[in-house]
């Protein structure tokens, strides 16, 4: 683990990672259920179709931001695995347990998450 992570209680990590990983998988299978329509069909009626396509839209969104919030869980599950979690990916230095807590998947200290914020994409 990252110096300073030392403290970091890796079984806890894991399992609040775990509970995550578990409860964003469910998530996904409901959304993927609603937005391939598998147990409701599209309504007929026209203004029925628009306000569909318009909640099409939001599951879509939601969809999507699930996926990638299980994929970076996945990724901090792999970094625990590798003796890696709590390093911040763009500098080195221990990601400050506070940070982790709140964001168990994080992989940049505060000083370099706030960097790469400021950057325009």
């Amino acid at each position: 683990m990252a110096k300073g992570t030392e403290n970091v209680d890796r079984s806890a990590v894991e399992e609040v990672l775990l509970a995550l990983r578990s409860e964003l998988r469910e998530r996904v299978r409901g959304l993927d259920k609603d937005v391939h329509h598998r147990e409701e069909p599209i309504p007929a009626d026209f203004a029925e179709q628009a306000v569909a396509l318009e909640n099409q839209e939001v599951l879509e969104a939601l969809d999507e931001d699930a996926r990638v919030e299980l994929e970076q869980i996945n990724q901090a599950l792999q970094r625990l695995e590798e003796g890696v979690y709590g390093s911040c990916a763009s500098c080195g230095e221990a990601i400050a347990p506070e940070r982790l807590h709140a964001i168990a998947w994080a992989i940049l200290c505060i000083d370099c998450a706030s960097l790469a914020e400021q950057k325009p994409s």
